[in-house]
Formats: structure tokens, C-alpha cells, sequence
């Protein structure tokens, strides 16, 4: 079968069929650009933005130029107070109605901002268009020619029956990346992707070796007797925030928040370097560290923080446990048991930092303080310190 020329009607049918021949979003706007441009389409510029649901983004800008191809800009909330964004066409984009601004035309309204520059840079037409998803949420796309006189009619016609297929593209593409963000949020990177992927079978595990980290924050129960609800979970936050980045950075993944309390594994892959990854998990926990003191060095006396943490390696179940529909992707078994039991001990000890006889086995920071019963374990437990710690009151 001879394929259809490129037509109008061949690029709705491909947008129609999903853009299956661009597997990310960015490659969607940048073929569509080059789907028009070969047809003939005057189009100098074209933007698409997409709000999603992240804690720390609007949402995300996807820039095409022919120069440049398709560049993506991921907004905070803090654009949504920023004067270039209230005094921006897209800040009015809440209808069904699309919005032309005619930058040839000496009588043109130049009634934003972003029309002076765009007619300094030879633009002659300026569309904004908006993109109403099914659940009414409403995105946007603009289009800019430098064409003498503008779009033409058939032009405009063009530009409107692109629109409603590419927003259900984009409607598509942003609910997939959704899903993994909020999965990534919630239950963590790695676990999210294996969620998205189709483990969410109650009962699926599977073994892996890993680095565990387990911390606490010390004398929690007094501090949420002393402060108000919402300064407590201030101090969480802020507290949180000295451990979350390091363990990221030196390739963990944080599998649970159990109120002052962190659950973290850094795995040990087939063929993986054991000692790289304890010495990883080791950095992470010195940077932790330090952050802590930096913390509790700058708080009052009412929001003094102070943490225990204890490092082990072993094998967990990693998987989906729970009841119903209702599950939790985490690691269980004997190796997080005793890292539980040895971040209790911490405590006891005057120590920040503790570590299993496995884990100080490939970290030479760290030095034996003595054999300790401990809770669910039938022999007593060679426990690491941290050279440069000794006893510290708590």
C-alpha cells in the first residue's frame, strides 16, 4: 500500500493514533513541528504547557523551535505568583476560546507583555489555544509565524484541527507520567516504577541484597508535647530534608516515613560492588549527619533535633504486603529486624551512628564497641561505631 502524502488529514490521523512514532512527550511536539513544517506550515515557534500533580511542580513547558527542536521547562508554584506569568496570556487561558493576536496589524492590541517581544522578533501571529482535558483541568498551546501577514485561513484551520487530538495526546501522556509521579512521591522511585509495571499482585516479593538504613529522631515524644501541630510538622519536614537528599544523591531510595522515622536500602545489584554501595550509604549518613547538627546548631531549645541511625546489609523481601486492596511496596525480614533493634540501641549508647558487623566489614571509619544482646536475636551482636563518635548525651 502506497503511504498517504503528507496532509493536514495525515497528521490528525497520526495524532488520532496516539503519535505512536514518538515514544516521549518532548518527541511529540518536536515531530508534530515537523510534520507541519513539511507540509508547508509557516511555523516559527510553538509551546505547549501541561500542568501536572507534583509537590514541587506546576508543571512542564515544552518549547519548539527549528533551531532547537523541542526544549522542556519544568515550572515550581512560585511561576504561578510571578508577575510573567500573571500578566501572561496563558494566566487567561481558561475557556474554550482560543485567543489571536494579529502582530502584523499596526492596530494590533499589544494588551500582555510578551506580544512586544514577540513582535521584536519579527512575529507576525501569535494563537494560544486552550487544551481542556476530560476531567475539565485546561492546558494550553500556542502557535507563531513570522509569515508576512500572518496565518492564513487555511492556516488557522490547520492549527484548529490539531488542537483537540493533540490534547488528548498530551492528556494521555501527562496521566502515564502522573501515575509515576505520584507513585515516585509516595512509595518511592524505584518501587514506583515497579508498581507501574505491573507488580501490584499482593504477595509478589522477591529477595535482594541491600545496604538498610534505618533512623529515628531522638526525643520526638517530648517535642510533639512541646510544640504546635503545625511546628511539628514543620520540624519534620526540615528535618527530613538533612536525609532525603543524601540518601538520593548516593543512590538510595527512601521506602517509608513512619512518623520520626526514615526506612531507606541502597541495593546491591548482581555484580555490584558491596563495599562501593556501604561506602555510598556511609556518605550519605555523614552528610545526614552533618545537616542534623546544622539543624539542631540554628533551632531553639523547643525544636532541638537530634537522630540515631544504624546502617546493616542484608537480604530483604522487597515487594507488596498488605491486605486487600489495600498494600505497602516495602522490605521485611530479619536484616531490617536488626537494623530496627540496632538504631534502638543507638540511642542507649549515646551514638549517632551504629552499624552491623556486615555492614562495618567494608567501611574501615568504623570501630567494634562491644557485644550486645539484642531483642529477637538468639546471639549477642558485634556493634560498629563511628571513630570520630564517642558517648553523647541525648
Amino acid at each position: 500500500m502506497t503511504p498517504e502524502p503528507a496532509s493536514p488529514k495525515s497528521i490528525v490521523d497520526w495524532l488520532i493514533d496516539g503519535a505512536r512514532s514518538a515514544p516521549l512527550p518532548p518527541d511529540v511536539l518536536t515531530e508534530l513541528c515537523e510534520r507541519l513544517t513539511a507540509i508547508g506550515f509557516p511555523i516559527w515557534r510553538a509551546v505547549v504547557f501541561v500542568r501536572t500533580l507534583h509537590p514541587q511542580l506546576v508543571g512542564r513547558l515544552f518549547v519548539w523551535t527549528p533551531d532547537k527542536g523541542t526544549v522542556v521547562n519544568e515550572g515550581t508554584f512560585e511561576l504561578l505568583e510571578r508577575d510573567v506569568f500573571r500578566n501572561s496570556p496563558m494566566a487567561q487561558i481558561k475557556s474554550a476560546a482560543t485567543m489571536r493576536r494579529r502582530l502584523a496589524d499596526p492596530d494590533c492590541p499589544l494588551d500582555y507583555p510578551i506580544l512586544h517581544d514577540l513582535r521584536k522578533q519579527g512575529v507576525t501571529d501569535y494563537v494560544i489555544s486552550p487544551f481542556r482535558f476530560t476531567n475539565d483541568q485546561v492546558h494550553f498551546a500556542s502557535w507563531a509565524t513570522r509569515q508576512p501577514g500572518g496565518f492564513t485561513d487555511a492556516e488557522m484551520a490547520i492549527i484548529e484541527s490539531v488542537n483537540a487530538p493533540l490534547a488528548r495526546v498530551a492528556e494521555i501522556r501527562a496521566a502515564h507520567r502522573l501515575a509515576g509521579n505520584l507513585l515516585a512521591t509516595y512509595v518511592g522511585q524505584n518501587a514506583g516504577a515497579r508498581v507501574l509495571a505491573g507488580q501490584i499482585r499482593r504477595g509478589f516479593t522477591e529477595q535482594i541484597h541491600a545496604a538498610i538504613w534505618l533512623s529515628d529522631m531522638r526525643g520526638f515524644t517530648k517535642l510533639a508535647d512541646r510544640l504546635a501541630p503545625q511546628a511539628l510538622v514543620d520540624l519534620l519536614n526540615r528535618y527530613f530534608d538533612c536525609q532525603v537528599p543524601p540518601i538520593t544523591e548516593h543512590g538510595g531510595e527512601v521506602l517509608k516515613f513512619m512518623g520520626d522515622g526514615l526506612l531507606a536500602i541502597f541495593p546491591i545489584g548482581t555484580g555490584s560492588d558491596a563495599a562501593a554501595v556501604c561506602e555510598a550509604a556511609l556518605k550519605a549518613a555523614l552528610a545526614a549527619r552533618a545537616k542534623v547538627a546544622v539543624l539542631e546548631a540554628t533551632a531553639d531549645d523547643a525544636e532541638a533535633v537530634r537522630f540515631g541511625l544504624a546502617l546493616h546489609v542484608g537480604d530483604v523481601l522487597y515487594g507488596n504486603i498488605g491486605s486487600g486492596n489495600r498494600l505497602d511496596f516495602t522490605c521485611i525480614g530479619p536484616a531490617v529486624n536488626l537494623a530496627a533493634r540496632l538504631e534502638k540501641l543507638a540511642g542507649t549508647l549515646g551514638r549517632t551512628v551504629l552499624a552491623s558487623q556486615e555492614f562495618a566489614g567494608h567501611c574501615r571509619e568504623f570501630v567494634p564497641i562491644g557485644n550486645f544482646a539484642v531483642a529477637g536475636f538468639a546471639e549477642e551482636q558485634t556493634v560498629f561505631g563511628l571513630s570520630d563518635e564517642g558517648k553523647q548525651t541525648l
